[in-house]
Parts: structure tokens; C-alpha cells; sequence
């Protein structure tokens, strides 16, 4: 904002950056399919109408090379533009190459425009404290922590109430069902003798918020005891009361990004701060304060993993720093009172009880228990040169020595971005999850930004030219009266119940994506009123997404608009063609709106074939050396061929 006020950033430019341009169809052929994508490309014409890039994509149609060597480079954000873009562009203006080549690269390249526009002390995270919070407030101030999944801060405000000598006068109680009253009552007791509440988990009350906003409001002064506090935790919640957000002081305790920042996180917190807790085995201190790196290493693994998606864990789990401090206090207590390190015991206690009780599927909780053992056994104790990761570039071991202050100095040399061998996990994972951070931060940005790709007149023009365009490509819909007469239900083929039921599903989101356009179509010409629901079609159109009135009618998809929108019209064609010509011979699997669907009326084909029971059948994968155009003249003798399978953080070889 700082620098479009000064002339030094064009909205255009920042809205490019955000969205990738907005566009339907590019009639221009990809120059170099093999390693650019059809995404990459298309943001590529849109980057070229920018008045700094004029020339950008003839410039990358003649010099392929230089610009495949950028693309594939580790790290893009670091080398420098292919001559002459490296010359000609500002710091801001490469980023939207960046976004176009590499947008992995996104939120690293953001962190370092911000360092080097701004100091590096906006990109480091400062210190959770709670007493500068508390400074702030008063008796008629709450204090509300913001929670995000994997940070508690009830353990540092108990330590912090014992500090200020209020931890008899504390009190807390975690919202939910039927605990309104009783919290209302600890509220009033607590401002007339001078207390400490704490209402936790405040978005699982949302009936009662109302409530908790009339009993702020009506504080009085000249009722209130001076040492009063009022603490609140909740989730982000659209539900929470305006006026006590905007008077009350907001902290948030997110967990620290980055593997070196998680494990210092540890050591500054308690209880590894505390010395006595530190030295708390004389009769074993280097083989114990070994294990406590370890134990703080895996820590800061299993949360980071989270950030990998369904890569990492099949399902978020929310560890926190709970988990650990009991871990660590355990860990003490196994070692202080046995004349060996019990090693099976503190796997046991960790793997299956403080970690492993989070865990509800089988394959993560095995997961967990092999990742555990890296960290928890033998060699840790009585080898100094173990290794946790050796990788290269992600070569990870213990501190040379055990003293505080030396780890602490170990810990502080560690990179702030490790490779995801560090979590055991492929380079591929990585560029998986920068994606996604990437998509996430844009999308955050738009919020904040706000929506308007430009001017009044000029956003009404382009909203009417994406409608049009949208809806002369759409076909009509399916005549599911014929189609149950071409395709009835029975029992040898129940494919013609999956075709059906997909023409049913795709009619239900084509009449959703056509009425909307002609209500926004005739909205912006002041024909209909503009409704809430309709401003969010334009919003969303502006920036080239997919507006949420069409998702909910939707199957699943990532894609941007003009993606969303080829997509969807192969996907019609493709029934289209079964519809006119008959049941195809290769199916495309990842087409159909319901998937499972027609994996099941494939196996129902089998089942009643062989006469054999459903429930006995399993699925069997066979790869072939066809390719997905080649021409099939028959279907195989059993099950279906199928093509448009992905595979997530891999690829498949071809050759072998």
C-alpha cells in the first residue's frame, strides 16, 4: 500500500501477482509442453499485456533455453532473470516472473522483498510474551488469545499467574454445552474480589457469545476490582462478539514455522528453561540432555510434517506443546529413577500414550512410532556422531556439547529451511507445500487487499465479457428422459446407471453456472438487483476463481477459472460422446463428477459376471504401455481400462 500510494507499484501489477491474471481460454499453442505448464504458459500472455512486460513472451518463445535453465533451477528466487529481464525489472515486478515460472517459490520470495524493502525483524517471529499483553490491559480490557492448531498457551499463562501471585485467585473453564451459566458466575465472583478468569475455547459457545458480550458490556467501573482480569481462547470465529475484539488486546501464540525455530521454541519455553530442570539427572547428564535434543528434534518433525498435507499425515493432528513438556517430564522421571536409560518404556510412553493418543489411524500411528525410534534409542545416548537425517544438504546430528548455553548456540546455526529430507519426506513434498502456501498466502492477500481488480466501469466491461464468453461455450443440458430410455437400469450393465446418474449431476451445475451468469449479466446492466450472492460471483469472476455458489454444486477442484471452465466442458463432452456412441472403451477416471460410482458399478459388472459376492471383491491395478489417445478398438475381458490417474510428490517413468 506504502508504494502504490508513492507511485512505486501499479494495482495492476499487485493484482496480477495475486490472481495470475484473469483469462478464459489462451488460443496461443505452449511452446514447450514438455516442461512448462499449461498453467505456467497461460499466465505467461497475461503477464505479457502488463506495460513493463511488453515483449516478455515473444522473449520467452525465442529464448527457451535460458528460460527452461531458470525454471529448473533449486532455487529460482536466488538467480538471476534471463538478459534482459533481470535488468529491466524492480525487485516486486520479478516476483510476478516468479509466480508465472516457479510459483513454489512464492512466500520465499515474499520474505525476502520484505527483508530487503522493510529490515529482516518483519520477517522473524518475536518471542510469545504474555506480560508486554498484559501491560496493555486493564479490569475492563479482556486479554484474547487467537488459538491456531498446535499452540496452547494455558500452561504460560498459569506459569505467568504464579509469577504474579494470582494463581490462587485464578480460575478457568473450557466452554461447551451447558457451562455458560457457571462461567458467568466465576466472572462476577472474579470482579468483585480482584481475579483471574480464563474462558477457554470460546468459539465451541457461540449461542452463548451473545451473552458474554452483554456481561462485558455492562462492567462498571465503580464495581470492578483493579486487579480483575478476564482471559479468553477461541478459534477464529466469525461468531465472536465485534465490540470485545476491537477493545480487548489480541495475542497469538502460532507454533514457530521452520524446523530451527520449533526447536528453540522448546528450549526457551518450560520446562527446558528452567536450569534445575535441565541438570535434573546427575547420575546421567550427557546421555539425558542428548535425549532431550532428540525428544525436542521429533517434536518439531511431527508438527512440521502437518504442513506436507495428507503426505505428512493422513489426517492434522494437534500436537502441541503439551505433548512434549509431559514427554520431557516423563523422560526425566524414567531416567532419574532407573539405573539405565529405559528406552522401550519412554518409546512406549511417547509413541503410543502422549503422542500416539492423538492418533487415530493405523497407518499414521505406525508412522509415528518408526519416526519416534530416529530420535528416541541407544545411539543417541552413547554416540556423539549420530545422525538423525544424512541426506545431502540436510545432514542433521546432535550438539557437540551438552552444556545450555552451547546447545542454544547449536540450535540458532540450524537452517531456517531445512529440505523435507529433514522430515523424511521427498524433495517433491517440498514443492507440494510451497504450493499450497503459496495459494493459501494469495488467497489470504486478496482478503486484506480486497477484490476490486480496477475501476467501476472497467470491472463491470471484463465482468460482462467473462460472462458472455462463459455462457456461449456452455452446451444445453442432458435430456435425462432419453437418456433413461437409451440407457435403462439392468442387470448385466450397470454402467448405464453410472451414466445417468453423471448427466443428472453435471445438469444440476450447469443450471447453477448458467443462471447465475444471466442474473450477473443482467445485474450489472441495472436490469435485477445485485445480491450478496451475485457480488460474490462478480468478486470471485474478477479474480479469476471459481465463485462459491458454483463450488457447492461442484465436484472437487483446484483449478482457476479458466481451467474450471475447459475442464468442465471436456468433462460434458466426454458424456456427450458415451451418450451418442455408446459405453467408451477407456474410461477417463478422474472426469466423472462421482468417482466412486463408477468404481463400483465396475465391480458390480465383475461381481455378476462370475456370480461371486461384491464384499469378496478387491481392486487390481495394472499399468500399461498404452497411452491415454492411443486408439482401443475392444474392452478388456474383465474390469475397464481407464487413463487420467495422478500420482501426488512423484512421477511416473516411462521408460522402465
Amino acid at each position: 500500500m506504502i508504494q502504490m500510494a508513492e507511485g512505486q507499484m501499479a494495482r495492476d501489477s499487485l493484482m496480477f501477482f495475486l490472481t495470475g491474471g484473469v483469462g478464459l481460454e489462451n488460443t496461443l499453442a505452449n511452446p514447450a509442453p514438455d516442461w512448462l505448464p499449461d498453467k505456467s504458459w497461460d499466465e505467461a500472455c497475461r503477464l505479457n499485456d502488463l506495460p513493463v512486460f511488453k515483449g516478455f513472451r515473444e522473449h520467452l518463445q525465442a529464448q527457451l533455453g535460458a528460460w527452461e535453465a531458470f525454471a529448473e533451477g533449486t532455487e529460482p528466487h536466488l538467480t538471476p532473470l534471463p538478459a534482459p529481464w533481470g535488468a529491466r525489472l524492480s525487485s516486486f515486478e520479478r516476483m510476478l516472473v516468479l509466480r508465472v515460472m516457479r510459483p513454489d517459490k512464492l512466500v520465499s520470495s515474499v520474505r525476502l522483498f520484505v527483508e530487503e524493502q522493510m529490515g529482516p525483524r518483519y520477517v522473524k517471529p518475536p518471542a510469545f510474551d504474555i506480560e508486554k499483553s498484559y501491560d496493555d490491559s486493564d479490569s475492563l480490557c479482556p486479554l484474547i488469545f487467537i488459538l491456531s492448531p498446535g499452540a496452547d498457551p494455558m500452561a504460560a499463562l498459569l506459569k505467568f499467574s504464579e509469577r504474579m501471585g494470582v494463581s490462587s485467585q485464578f480460575s478457568s473453564i473450557s466452554l461447551g454445552q451447558g457451562q455458560g451459566p457457571i462461567a458467568e458466575r466465576m466472572v462476577k465472583t472474579a470482579q468483585e474480589e480482584g481475579g483471574w478468569v480464563c474462558l477457554q475455547n470460546c468459539h465451541l459457545a457461540v449461542s452463548w457469545l451473545p451473552r458474554l458480550e452483554f456481561l462485558w458490556e455492562n462492567f462498571d467501573p465503580r464495581r470492578t476490582h483493579r486487579n480483575f482480569r478476564l482471559w479468553l481462547t477461541s478459534y477464529p470465529s466469525d461468531k465472536f462478539p465485534t465490540s470485545i475484539l476491537q477493545f480487548g488486546v489480541k495475542m497469538t501464540n502460532e507454533p514457530p514455522t521452520g524446523l530451527q525455530q520449533n526447536i528453540m521454541r522448546s528450549y526457551l519455553s518450560e520446562p527446558l528453561r528452567e536450569p534445575e530442570f535441565y541438570s535434573g539427572c546427575p547420575n546421567n547428564p550427557v546421555e539425558y540432555a542428548r535425549l532431550l535434543y532428540g525428544l525436542c528434534f521429533f517434536h518439531a518433525v511431527v508438527q512440521e510434517r502437518r504442513k506436507y498435507g495428507a503426505i505428512g499425515w493422513n489426517i492434522p493432528y494437534g500436537f502441541n506443546e503439551s505433548d512434549l513438556q509431559i514427554s520431557l517430564q516423563q523422560l526425566q522421571m524414567f531416567i532419574s529413577e532407573s539405573d539405565g536409560v529405559p528406552y522401550p518404556a519412554i518409546q512406549y510412553m511417547c509413541g503410543e500414550c502422549n503422542y500416539g493418543g492423538r492418533v487415530t489411524d493405523d497407518w499414521d500411528r505406525r508412522s509415528l512410532t518408526t519416526i519416534l525410534l530416529v530420535f528416541i534409542n541407544p545411539k543417541v545416548g552413547s554416540d556423539a556422531s549420530y545422525l538423525f537425517c544424512d541426506e545431502e544438504g540436510a545432514r542433521f546430528g546432535l550438539p557437540p556439547r551438552i552444556k545450555y548455553s552451547d546447545v542454544i548456540n547449536f540450535i540458532e546455526a540450524l537452517p531456517a529451511e531445512p529440505p523435507p529430507a529433514a522430515y523424511g519426506l521427498h524433495m517433491n513434498a517440498g514443492v507440494i507445500r510451497a504450493l499450497g502456501e503459496a495459494n493459501s498466502f494469495c488467497d489470504t492477500m486478496l482478503l486484506v487487499v480486497g477484490e476490486g481488480g480496477g475501476g467501476g466501469g472497467d470491472t463491470a466491461a471484463m465482468l460482462s465479457d467473462i460472462c458472455t464468453g462463459i455462457l456461449n461455450k456452455l452446451p444445453p443440458n442432458f435430456n435425462i428422459e432419453e437418456a433413461n430410455k437409451k440407457y435403462p437400469v439392468v442387470y448385466e450393465e450397470s454402467m448405464n446407471t453410472v451414466l445417468v446418474q453423471e448427466m443428472q449431476r453435471f445438469n444440476k451445475l450447469l443450471t447453477v453456472i448458467r443462471s447465475s451468469l444471466e442474473l450477473l449479466g443482467k445485474a450489472l446492466v441495472g436490469m435485477v438487483v445485485m445480491t450478496p450472492d451475485l457480488d460474490a460471483v462478480a468478486t470471485a469472476l474478477g479474480v479469476g476463481k471459481v465463485p462459491g455458489m458454483w463450488a457447492k454444486a461442484s465436484y472437487p477442484s483446484l483449478k482457476p477459472l479458466g481451467g474450471y471452465i475447459s475442464d468442465f466442458l471436456e468433462r460434458m463432452n466426454v458424456f456427450t460422446t458415451w451418450y451418442n456412441k455408446g459405453k467408451p472403451t477407456t474410461f477417463w477416471l478422474s472426469g466423472f463428477y462421482f468417482t466412486q460410482a463408477f468404481l463400483t458399478g465396475a465391480m458390480q459388472n465383475f461381481a455378476r459376471k462370475h456370480m461371486l459376492a461384491i464384499n469378496t471383491l478387491t481392486y487390481d491395478f495394472e499399468v500399461l504401455r498404452m497411452e491415454a489417445t492411443a486408439k482401443v478398438s475392444h474392452p478388456p475381458m474383465d474390469g475397464v481400462y481407464v487413463f487420467g490417474c495422478f500420482l501426488d510428490g512423484a512421477r511416473w517413468d516411462r521408460g522402465t
